[in-house]
């Protein structure tokens, strides 16, 4: 599934990073604590924070996941939303909690391989 398709499925907001919309949702990944994140989150996976800050973008980057999905209703600021334009990684946004948003994602069939 590549990202555009979560948002188009799940009613996501686009805040940023649309150049970034093909790329591909191998799996899901929550957490807000940014060092846990980058020890653990599997690469190219789609990332449920509620951080908004310029790092989520950096990390993002660092293990080329395929999209940021900020939950709680929380919206990033403007550097953050230029540095994910810069660097093709989609930000999208849900009202909904982490929790929901993921259990909609399992779901879906977004699901990490096992190893």
């Amino acid at each position: 599934m590549q990202a555009k398709a979560l948002v188009e499925q799940f009613g996501l907001t686009v805040a940023a990073g649309e150049g970034g919309l093909e790329r591909l949702v191998k799996g899901g990944y929550c957490g807000d604590l940014l060092s846990e994140v980058m020890a653990n989150a599997p690469i190219g996976c789609a990332w449920l924070t509620i951080q908004v800050h310029q790092n989520i973008v950096a990390v993002a980057v660092l293990r080329e996941m395929a999209a940021i999905i900020i939950a709680g209703g929380n919206t990033p600021d403007e550097g953050t939303r230029t540095r994910a334009d810069q660097e093709g990684i989609p930000v999208l946004l849900t009202e909904l909690d982490s929790f929901s948003m993921a259990g909609k994602l399992f779901k879906a069939g977004v699901v990490n391989e096992p190893g």
